[in-house]
């Protein structure tokens, strides 16, 4: 496949890079020029996933603790020389209803699904706001929008991460740093496989598309929030590949 070559020479880190969406975007980064870092909790994982999409390197990360936070980005940093884009996109999903929802199961997933992109951004954003250029995208859901059975807490977590980045995005656009969020639908993704099937096939009855969608067709919203000039006027932005589960 021909490259237009959007993000020639430009350099990102793509967290929760190691399957999924988050490599299906480093994919499409690399096929775009770009220098890719994927981190991931699952350092092997990220290694091999960086080996396979031709990405500059694959790291550890864990996104709820602020050492291995800012341990990660140094080492983005010293691999890329920069970041320029930050992509978003580690995340957990369990299931259960509120009556039954334990604190630590609450709290594990916003830690990961929401503080998480708040300290991978915290530590990165210095940087950009430096440069006086930078793109953040956030990876949520349109389950943080319409809400989902027995997913209440990752609904909250997506939600919220809605929400911070239209917030971080009215801060930070006049400096130069474009932040948005991509909410898709049920992806095929290994996080979407351990959800239970009753909850699949009810979610597919509901689509318009009548399926869900692959990693591959998320990517390139992504891309296009990261180039330029075609994401230059996207500002707090919640795009929705998502089958037609919403219609904003």
């Amino acid at each position: 496949m021909a490259t237009s070559g959007q993000l020639q020479g430009k350099s990102a880190l793509i967290v929760g890079g190691a399957g999924g969406i988050g490599k299906a975007i480093g994919a499409a980064f690399v096929h775009e020029g770009a220098h890719v870092v994927l981190a991931d909790f699952n350092s092997s994982a990220a290694a091999a996933a960086a080996a396979d999409i031709g990405a500059t390197a694959g790291i550890h990360i864990d996104v709820t603790d602020e050492d291995s936070v800012q341990a990660a980005v140094n080492a983005a940093r010293a691999e890329l020389g920069s970041i320029q884009i930050l992509v978003n996109s580690a995340g957990i999903a369990t299931q259960a209803s509120v009556a039954d929802m334990s604190l630590q199961m609450w709290s594990e997933t916003i830690a990961v699904d929401l503080s998480g992109v708040f300290l991978v951004t915290h530590h990165v954003l210095p940087e950009m706001i430096d440069r006086g250029s930078g793109r953040i995208i956030n990876i949520a859901s349109q389950l943080g929008t319409k809400g989902g059975h027995s997913l209440a807490h990752y609904c909250a977590a997506k939600a919220g991460v809605v929400g911070f980045t239209k917030s971080l995005a009215l801060e930070v656009a006049p400096l130069g740093v474009l932040v948005n969020a991509i909410s898709p639908g049920p992806i095929n993704t290994p996080m979407v496989e351990g959800i239970d099937e009753e909850w699949k096939i009810a979610k597919r009855k509901e689509l318009p598309l009548g399926r869900f969608g692959e990693p591959d067709e998320v990517a390139p919203t992504a891309v296009l929030l990261a180039s330029d000039p075609g994401g230059n006027l996207y500002v707090g932005a919640n795009l929705g590949p998502n089958s037609g589960d919403v219609m904003p």
